[in-house]
């Protein structure tokens, strides 16, 4: 049975303000949806959600398949503790064995993370601790990845280590949400969604940027 994620109603609001207002979704194995929206639209809330970090306030989501299907995670902040290097962060997530075999040619390799394995986290330029985030977070092999704005303020080559990840983890069968409001992204995607004002809407980018960027206010 083919791995999925659905996403049914998913509701949640601060005080008075609605912030995701019946939220559905289903995504399939090797498949990269993208979740675009601006600023305060509630992007980070439904993966936070679904990640477990906090409870919707209505609304449910599954995985189907064969087993129990693994999430990781990468919030816009850096969960890392600060005055380790990027070897011991590595070493909260990974057995040595696994951890070894992942650096000399796994993801660890990919992201290019054994280039800067002595440094303190504290002295990593945000790429740096984005691609250390990143592979801390696929230590359990998940299934679904869910990314939040992984690359906002990267330069290319940081940029380019990423996607070359998010595609290699599609080519596995792997599902991933991403949600971010760079343009750029929505060519790693399969589909893409608007969330907006609590909606989420499926779009369909013709290369009209500023038709987009109405459609996000």
């Amino acid at each position: 049975m083919e791995m999925k994620l659905e996403i049914s109603e998913l509701r949640k609001q601060y005080g008075k303000k609605v912030v995701l207002d019946g939220v559905s979704l289903t995504a399939k194995a090797g498949e990269c949806i993208c979740i675009l929206g601006g600023n305060g639209s509630g992007k980070s809330t439904l993966l936070s959600i679904l990640a477990g970090i906090i409870r919707a306030d209505g609304g449910s989501f599954q995985t189907s398949g064969e087993e129990k299907a693994a999430i990781g995670y990468v919030p816009q902040g850096t969960p890392l503790l600060e005055e380790l290097s990027a070897k011991d962060n590595l070493k909260l997530w990974y057995d040595s064995k696994t951890l070894k075999r992942e650096l000399e040619d796994g993801v660890l390799k990919l992201l290019g993370v054994d280039e800067f394995l002595k440094v303190p986290v504290r002295k990593m330029s945000g790429g740096m601790k984005k691609r250390l985030s990143i592979g801390c977070a696929v230590a359990g092999n998940p299934q679904i990845l869910l990314l939040d704005e992984p690359t906002a303020a990267l330069d290319i080559a940081c940029k380019d280590n990423i996607y070359s990840y998010v595609r290699q983890f599609k080519e596995k069968g792997g599902i991933v949400l991403l949600a971010t409001h760079d343009l750029h992204e929505i060519g790693l995607c399969d589909r893409s969604y608007v969330l907006r004002e609590g909606k989420l809407t499926e779009y369909h980018y013709d290369g009209d940027v500023h038709k987009l960027a109405e459609w996000m206010k």
